[in-house]
């Protein structure tokens, strides 16, 4: 296996970009949407009262009439045909996490056998993929394969291009034969309307020309690249997306020198292409740079709609994955693929905003924009309070469990970072005080009910924090990199909407009983922030003294997936849920009973991965320096020398019996356990067997294989190091 390791190392040192490799970075102008069906194109193909009524449709959620859906279906093969494409597909997202399709030709064969290109309101509208083996919680019988895609007007149809060809892709939902969401996107566009009325219900109490909210959404996607010939070669990496063995490098981040360094030559070849492949499909990629840990990269995109942000986000997944094999790389989205660096998270920057263009959680320039915000600001920190586990539950799997609280990522305390002028801000609300004397440019705030400009960006930002207010944002930090947004997202907007309908009905009982509007209004908030204080925290979420003081204020710190999925079957989860129209409670449970799933099922291949490469890669590597070292000493016994001519060579091959007797004794204690949780029939119950009982193996054989790491000759190590995989790019 070392020839194959060498062979990798070799490999990935000798590449470079040459001349005719190099990509070249092109004008935005003339390829953003390139490959996009967008409204404006529409409008070319389209007849005027069909534009019309389509945008009217998109813009206020009306349902699109089949005589409608008929003229946009040709529209769309029309434009699709022009452009090279023969195939098109529903492009859904399902449980799985990542994204699925089924290819279908717009050809067919007429009546006279004759072939023509046909493309029907009905192909557009829905498509029927066999949903027998996709996740459904026990939502559908296994005999039941029927399910259906139907599509989705507000996310344009884009083409996705490959070298084996174009394909027309249908954003869709994908739910079951009885109508129950078998996707992520149905529940988001419940949630995004939810909050929707309920932001607007209460905006109107400042401004009526407000008439829609739509949230909106920023995501930073991180990554890691590793040379395709290293990957290869790490069995660990093809099944599982992270090292499962490996000593840390010698030289890892310590030095600080990575981070926003000059990019790699061959990373930013990637990087170009990456871009010029996004912006045709009108994905507005606008940052690039260097993370935190060698080989870590970041890539951002311009705010979007909520709903297209997460679709876009999802298909540059698949884009980097494509374009990374062109470049030789294989893209690592796993929140940790290396032991002893930086994880990776996708921070999702959410924000209200009103068809008037007025962000709702941005402080105005007058005292009525500026008792909005204050309106909406503490609203989603008392909607983070309330429901602190949801949001919690909603970043919990099993690659996000190896992040959250390694001093790199926030902890699994769900809290809300304000800075401290904000902050002052609000307890100054809560105690009806007015400030004395304040310097000019931190002055914000005068007394009640005249509320003064506001400044953005007052204070510095706290990466410790899982839920920062960052300006006229809030950053949800704890987010994994692998994720679909679509599932945290659903819940912050539905949490979020559930306090704004209880804000709105607490502010109307009051100003029914005679008291002013803005007065009722000041009322309740103080209210929430003094109920919400002990969401709030302004220092360093890494510390054991803040996992001591949450303790003390009541919050949770729920440190494992499957305990942390508990509260999407709670009853209150399930009455909130259902109120709002967002998840029913057999789709609750559903997806209760996939997480867990999907939990159990990913540490079972860790844990056969473990004992497969334990016992056939590193075990053997061991013994066969083992036995060189006998030899040796054996050479020297016979040659007359004295025991202390070969001592440190006997303590050796000690050392290397008692770590390789150890790997696999462990190895086989680990796949005891496994059988032992495979017998269980509970889904709860055996995700935390695997969590509680077949984990910990994976750090005790860890530590020994990383101990004979270092000892064994590095010739006969199977597998790239760190060094190697980090530093070879």
């Amino acid at each position: 296996m070392s020839n194959i390791r060498f062979a990798s190392v070799n490999a990935a040192a000798a590449r470079h970009v040459s001349a005719e490799e190099k990509v070249e970075t092109k004008r935005a102008l003339n390829i953003y949407g390139k490959n996009v069906f967008t409204i404006a194109k529409m409008k070319d193909y389209l007849p005027k009262t069909t534009y019309k009524e389509l945008t009217k449709a998109i813009e206020e959620g009306e349902p699109i009439t089949r005589e409608v859906a008929e003229f946009i279906s040709q529209a769309m093969k029309t434009w699709a045909i022009s452009n090279g494409v023969s195939h098109y597909t529903h492009w859904f997202q399902p449980l799985t996490g990542s994204t699925a399709e089924k290819h279908d030709a717009f050809f067919e064969p007429d009546d006279n056998g004759e072939a023509i290109e046909k493309f029907t309101a009905d192909a557009l509208v829905q498509q029927e993929p066999d949903a027998s083996s996709f996740p459904n919680g026990g939502i559908r019988n296994t005999f039941e394969a029927r399910g259906y895609t139907a599509w989705d007007p507000s996310s344009p149809a884009f083409i996705y291009e490959t070298t084996a060809g174009k394909t027309l892709c249908i954003p869709t939902v994908f739910v079951s034969y009885t109508g129950e969401s078998l996707d992520y996107k149905a529940p988001l566009l419940k949630a995004i309307n939810a909050v929707d009325k309920a932001a607007t219900d209460v905006a109107q109490y400042f401004d009526k020309s407000v008439t829609k909210v739509n949230a909106s959404l920023g995501i930073e996607q991180e990554y890691f690249l590793v040379d395709l010939a290293l990957y290869y070669a790490r069995p660990d990496l093809q099944l599982t997306g992270r090292t499962l063995f490996g000593h840390m490098s010698a030289k890892g981040q310590q030095l600080e020198d990575h981070y926003f360094g000059a990019i790699p030559e061959r990373v930013l070849a990637f990087m170009v292409d990456l871009e010029n492949e996004a912006l045709k499909l009108g994905i507005p990629l606008k940052t690039r740079h260097n993370e935190v840990a060698p080989s870590q990269f970041e890539c951002a995109p311009m705010y979007e709609e909520i709903n297209l942000a997460i679709d876009h986000n999802q298909l540059l997944m698949n884009l980097m994955e494509q374009v990374a094999i062109r470049h030789n790389f294989k893209v690592l989205l796993h929140e940790k693929p290396y032991s002893g660096v930086n994880g990776s998270g996708k921070h999702n920057n959410w924000s209200l905003i009103a068809n008037t263009g007025v962000n709702l959680l941005s402080p105005g320039k007058t005292p009525k924009n500026n008792l909005m915000f204050l309106t909406f600001f503490v609203n989603t920190i008392k909607a983070v309070y309330e429901h602190a586990d949801l949001l919690r539950a909603s970043i919990a799997s099993h690659s996000n469990d190896h992040r959250l609280g390694a001093n790199e990522a926030p902890p699994a305390i769900i809290s809300i970072f304000l800075g401290s002028q904000l902050d002052e801000l609000l307890e100054e609300v809560e105690s009806a005080r007015v400030a004395k004397k304040v310097k000019a440019e931190a002055n914000l705030w005068h007394g009640i009910p005249k509320i003064p400009e506001l400044k953005l960006d007052n204070t510095d930002r706290n990466r410790t924090s899982p839920f920062a207010f960052t300006g006229n944002k809030f950053e949800f930090r704890a987010v994994g990199s692998s994720a679909n947004s679509a599932l945290p997202m659903t819940i912050l907007n539905a949490i979020v909407a559930a306090q704004l309908i209880e804000f709105k009905t607490e502010v109307d009982k009051q100003i029914k009983k005679g008291t002013k509007k803005d007065l009722a209004i000041l009322n309740v908030i103080r209210k929430y922030i003094k109920d919400s204080k002990a969401i709030r925290f302004e220092g360093n979420g890494y510390s054991e003294e803040w996992a001591q003081e949450a303790e003390a204020r009541g919050l949770s710190n729920i440190k494992s997936t499957p305990k942390a999925l508990d509260v999407y079957v709670t009853e209150e989860s399930l009455d909130l849920f259902e109120k709002l129209g967002i998840y029913s409670k057999r789709e609750s449970e559903a997806r209760h009973e996939i997480l867990l799933e999907n939990f159990y099922k990913k540490l079972q291949i860790e844990a056969r991965v473990i004992g497969e490469v334990v016992n056939s890669q590193i075990a053997p590597a061991c013994f066969t320096y083992q036995n060189e070292l006998i030899e040796n000493v054996k050479g020297l016994k016979d040659l007359g020398l004295s025991k202390e001519a070969y001592s440190s060579q006997i303590n050796l091959v000690e050392r290397i019996s008692k770590h390789a007797n150890t790997i696999l004794e462990k190895s086989e204690e680990m796949r005891q356990a496994r059988k032992k949780a495979n017998t269980i029939e509970d889904v709860r119950e055996k995700a935390i067997a695997y969590d509680e009982i077949v984990k910990p193996y994976f750090d005790e054989i860890r530590y020994h294989v990383n101990k004979l790491e270092k000892i064994v000759d590095d010739a006969k190590w199977p597998l790239p190091k760190l060094r190697e995989l980090l530093f070879i790019h």
